[in-house]
């Protein structure tokens, strides 16, 4: 990687959050909601310590106020547009929540935030073993949303590493069950096949799966080399075949034009005077006519006349 791209990488992952990491909203807010509650909780055991005239009872009310504002602080949350809070209060689910202000209160509630926006996930290199026994690397991506958080937060895990495992294997499964022509020629229809299978399981976690790309298909170079000769055998022969098409027109073109000009005696003349012409029209040509073709046209009718019939 180049250093540029370094220095990019290390900004982005200092400002855009992790995918699936949750953005903290409601910093701000707690802070206040931190300071009110402690202010009026201070100024009500003030109150109370002027009327008790207790000098202890100062330590106790400040150390409530306190403990008092941290728990208000923390059952404000915020959810961003794009995340849903599962709560789950004392173990069991409860509902869903957002996006905006959730109340979430601590030791009772606890919030899991789910991301429902369009999600990317890189398949890494696979080698998979084709039906004629090839092997190659495919590696592709997998786009999905997450359309029922309750489920991918109950049912399974961690959704994330499920669905790219599952993804993973049925990448092998699908491209293992094809031969490499097939797997060369059809490439959409293997990604529609590995997104159908891939979307079949993923509903019963929540997940819709929005496609599955292949990047790249890696094979052994011996045997890209002998598909290159292939490759190169078959434009040969397509070229050959052209050559001797064109052959067999030419040859048919020149007997029909043998017979037109055998039918019109004065034909080869002009067929003659034009050849003539185009060996004439360079400088540096010099054409030399030993024999007029009248006297040719002339020996032959004397020929003809004096041959027996």
């Amino acid at each position: 990687m180049a250093p540029a791209d370094a220095d990019i990488q290390r900004l982005t992952s200092r400002t855009l959050p992790q995918p699936g990491e949750h953005i903290s909203l409601g910093g701000p807010l707690r802070v206040l909601i931190f300071l009110g509650v402690w202010l009026l909780a201070s100024l009500l055991s003030l109150f109370l310590n002027s009327l008790a005239a207790a000098s202890w009872g100062a330590v106790i009310s400040q150390i409530f106020s306190i403990l008092l504002a941290t728990y208000a602080s923390r059952v404000v949350r915020i959810a961003a547009q794009w995340e849903r809070g599962v709560i789950l209060r004392l173990g069991r689910f409860h509902g869903l929540k957002g996006p905006g202000v959730l109340l979430v209160f601590p030791v009772v509630d606890n919030v899991r935030f789910v991301d429902t926006r369009l999600l990317t996930m890189e398949i890494p290199h696979q080698q998979v073993i084709t039906r004629d026994n090839v092997p190659v690397n495919v590696d592709g991506v997998l786009f999905f949303t997450v359309q029922d958080p309750e489920k991918a937060t109950v049912t399974v895990q961690d959704y994330r590493f499920a669905i790219a495992q599952y993804s993973q294997a049925s990448l092998r499964d699908v491209i293992g069950s094809m031969t490499l022509d097939e797997l060369l020629s059809e490439r959409d229809q293997i990604q529609a096949r590995i997104a159908e299978v891939v979307e079949s399981r993923g509903q019963a976690w929540g997940i819709h799966v929005d496609s599955i790309r292949l990047l790249d298909i890696n094979m052994p170079e011996d045997l890209k080399r002998m598909m290159s000769r292939q490759a190169s055998a078959e434009r040969e022969k397509r070229a050959t075949i052209t050559k001797a098409e064109g052959d067999a027109a030419a040859a048919l073109n020149l007997a029909t034009a043998a017979q037109t000009m055998a039918a019109s005696p004065g034909s080869m003349q002009l067929r003659t005077l034009q050849t003539l012409d185009g060996l004439g029209s360079s400088p540096s040509n010099t054409v030399v006519l030993a024999v007029p073709v009248e006297v040719m046209e002339m020996v032959k009718e004397i020929t003809r006349r004096i041959s027996p019939e």
